[in-house]
């Protein structure tokens, strides 16, 4: 059978996925009005807390979307075959970066028109820190016209080439043409420049920042490690679902796409760590007041058991369960790495954003670790509209890249 036909028969055995679409939708937009209530109620009540689960919810649904981007253009900057099959998986997972810019605009709007601009980011407040010697050293980058211009410079960036490489691969399916390709690349060329360089400065600015007196040069590489971890945890289980009691990739998604996605996935483990221990090592190992009281405030409370989770959990079981052969090409050992390190993914952005915000500004105490009701709402409200906007292009394309001149050696793939 045909690489056409076997991807058209696969598409039309999928019913019922409009239906899916509108169910996470509606499910999606009730639980973030819900979050957002929770927003509000805290924002009169002077509780910085449900908007804190909900920028840590939006960071885990950013930090993945921005991984399968540099994922979709490494594919095409190396000109990779194998993951031909995965990449319309990727591109179904960027087309999220509109609603995801839509649903920052809340702490915008908290942080430039409410009575309380320092309520999310402390720095916004001008008259609360116009004395503190930190920020008068930091303010040359610390500044709100800044702050927004940067907002729609990183959301356009982003949305522009999830945009255009998502149009040129559909484009390719119809009439098979090489330039698509070659225009694939060149945005790809720039794009992982760009993004690159975005996704650092958005996570200085949107996590980073909520505690200013901090310094590290190292973070927005601890990010992208991060975001590259989720992503591919996520496509792996995508893709595992869709090959489940024979569903539209079985047959072309196989074990050697599986096992090569497990050693990247292994690979970022070690690189996760390896960025994760040098910042810490080179904060201790200077001892500079203004660097090490980052991580003495998480080792309070139950904040010390989050980061030894985080050594012996995100990074060393994983480390050593990806290391065994048999573990990445086993779908359900797979299925279970992966929402391990989702999990811990989720813990990870706990770890950086929620004791940055202290309960008293003047004091080293830090808001203590715990899992809210509007952590849940924000989690399910953001991920069932991304959810909607996976499977809304889902629906709007073929499986796999029919006519990309790499598909047959993709469908080809064994590994080892």
């Amino acid at each position: 059978m045909s690489t056409e036909a076997t991807a058209t028969g696969a598409i039309a055995a999928s019913p019922g996925k409009k239906d899916w679409s509108k169910i996470f939708l509606f499910g999606g937009l009730i639980f973030l009005i819900i979050s957002l209530i929770g927003v509000y109620m805290g924002f009169t009540n002077g509780k910085a807390r449900p908007a804190y689960g909900l920028l840590i919810m939006f960071s885990f649904y950013l930090s993945i979307g921005l991984g399968m981007l540099l994922l979709t253009m490494i594919h095409h900057v190396f000109g990779s075959g194998w993951s031909t099959v995965i990449r319309r998986q990727l591109e179904h997972g960027i087309a999220i970066f509109p609603w995801l810019g839509l649903i920052f605009v809340p702490f915008l709007l908290i942080s430039y028109l409410s009575g309380d601009p320092g309520f999310i980011w402390k720095w916004f407040d001008k008259t609360a820190v116009e004395t503190d010697v930190l920020y008068q050293a930091k303010k040359w980058y610390l500044g709100q016209t800044r702050f927004l211009i940067s907002y729609f410079m990183y959301f356009g960036g982003w949305i522009y080439l999830a945009h255009k490489l998502r149009t040129y691969s559909k484009a390719q399916d119809v009439d098979g043409d090489p330039k698509w390709t070659k225009k694939m690349v060149f945005h790809s060329a720039w794009g992982i420049i760009f993004t690159a360089l975005t996704l650092t400065a958005a996570s200085i600015d949107w996590i980073k920042a909520i505690e200013f007196h901090w310094f590290s040069t190292m973070y927005g590489v601890w990010f992208f490690a991060a975001s590259m971890r989720g992503a591919l945890a996520v496509v792996a289980l995508i893709c595992l679902y869709q090959i489940y009691k024979h569903g539209p990739l079985t047959g072309m998604f196989k074990r050697g796409h599986l096992y090569d996605l497990g050693c990247i996935m292994l690979a970022f483990t070690v690189f996760w760590a390896y960025i994760s221990f040098s910042q810490y090592f080179l904060i201790y190992n200077a001892n500079i007041p203004e660097e090490t009281f980052w991580y003495n405030m998480r080792e309070e409370g139950f904040w010390w058991w989050i980061s030894m989770g985080l050594v012996f959990g995100h990074f060393l079981f994983t480390f050593i369960y990806l290391l065994y052969y048999r573990n990445k090409i086993r779908a359900i050992r797979m299925i279970f790495i992966c929402c391990w390190i989702i999990t811990f993914h989720m813990l990870d952005l706990y770890f950086n954003i929620l004791p940055s915000k202290r309960e008293v500004y003047d004091m080293y105490v830090p808001y203590p670790f715990a899992i809210s009701v509007w952590d849940i709402t924000a989690f399910l409200g953001i991920g069932g509209i991304c959810a909607w906007s996976f499977i809304r292009s889902w629906n709007s394309s073929n499986i796999i890249p029919l006519k990309d001149p790499r598909i047959d050696e993709s469908l080809r793939h064994h590994g080892r």
